[in-house]
């Protein structure tokens, strides 16, 4: 899955500068491990929210790559018809509720998606991942309180890359991550996001703990992203980063960590495997056609949508 995740995005960035994805993508690459070490975690009733750096969870909770991909490049047989794009994919039978442009803003939906599974007398937790730049968002803060007061079976997942944008968290972020939760007496801990295993066994626990009843847990995941905030950075040529810095981060890179745990056949052979798959992702996606203009303001409004039982309407 790290393989898949970062041989997507390298074939993403290079559909970019074709011109096939418009708009740009904001790469997951270098952060692959916090993705796939959460999800792992995960049962198959669980949901998630994601941000607008979302492939990598979308692809870790079980995306089929060639629907994603249809869905960045704006085709009818992408997961959301084309129209959710890179920043809002979402597949609601994986549990999937959503990419989210909005900094912070998965954090509250994944606490009423809790709530709601509880009321439904169903054991399923939630997850919500968010950057270091979400830490100062209200919304945050209130979705925080809420998971705390109703004890709600939700994990908050911080992937702190040490930059908001191009803004240093260091200079951003007063306390720290894992004190923000602590103040609503929601137990947090910090992991090595670099490192998949830990970053699972860290996921585990928390979410063994929210599914038992024992209400929200938080992870921060130190990690690093390689590449720029958005494509668009290497158009503008923003230097906010030294190439030491980068560097010294790459030789912490979780493929190279997972690579050495199997080997190099093993390695050779997952590379293979990976790189057909990806093949037929963009030859199913480039073959897909385009939304029809005339249906534009199809899907604005539900359809067939009920009120819930006991509402007076």
């Amino acid at each position: 899955m790290l393989r898949l995740i970062r041989g997507f995005e390298e074939l993403a960035l290079g559909l970019v500068k074709s011109g096939v994805i418009t708009g740009g993508i904001h790469p997951y690459i270098g952060q692959e491990a916090v993705a796939v070490g959460v999800c792992a975690a995960l049962g198959p009733d669980d949901r998630l929210t994601s941000t607008h750096r979302g492939h990598g969870h979308v692809l870790a909770r079980g995306a089929e790559p060639h629907r994603l991909l249809a869905e960045l490049a704006g085709r009818v047989d992408g997961l959301n018809r084309g129209r959710g794009g890179s920043m809002h994919a979402a597949d609601f039978s994986l549990g999937i509720l959503g990419a989210n442009g909005m900094v912070g803003a998965g954090a509250p939906i994944a606490v009423g998606a809790a709530w709601a599974a509880r009321q439904a007398g169903s054991d399923a937790v939630a997850v919500s991942f968010f950057g270091d730049g979400a830490l100062n968002q209200g919304v945050l803060l209130e979705a925080l309180n809420l998971a705390a007061m109703w004890r709600a079976p939700v994990v908050f997942v911080c992937e702190n890359n040490g930059y908001a944008t191009t803004l240093p968290a260091a200079t951003a972020v007063a306390g720290s991550a894992t004190g923000r939760a602590a103040a609503f007496g929601i137990p947090a801990v910090t992991v090595d996001g670099m490192d998949t295993e830990a970053v699972r066994a860290a996921a585990e626990e928390a979410v063994a703990r929210a599914r038992a009843g024992g209400g929200p847990g938080f992870l921060e995941c130190r990690t690093y992203r390689f590449e720029g905030h958005h494509t668009m950075e290497r158009r503008m040529k923003l230097h906010y980063r030294t190439p030491e810095e980068v560097d010294a981060w790459r030789t912490r890179d979780p493929l190279l960590r997972a690579a050495a745990a199997i080997g190099e056949a093993a390695t050779a052979a997952l590379d293979a495997e990976v790189a057909a798959e990806l093949a037929e992702a963009e030859r199913f996606a480039l073959a897909s056609a385009h939304p029809d203009p005339e249906r534009a303001s199809a899907y604005l409004y539900a359809d067939g949508s009920r009120p819930r039982a006991g509402a007076v309407v």
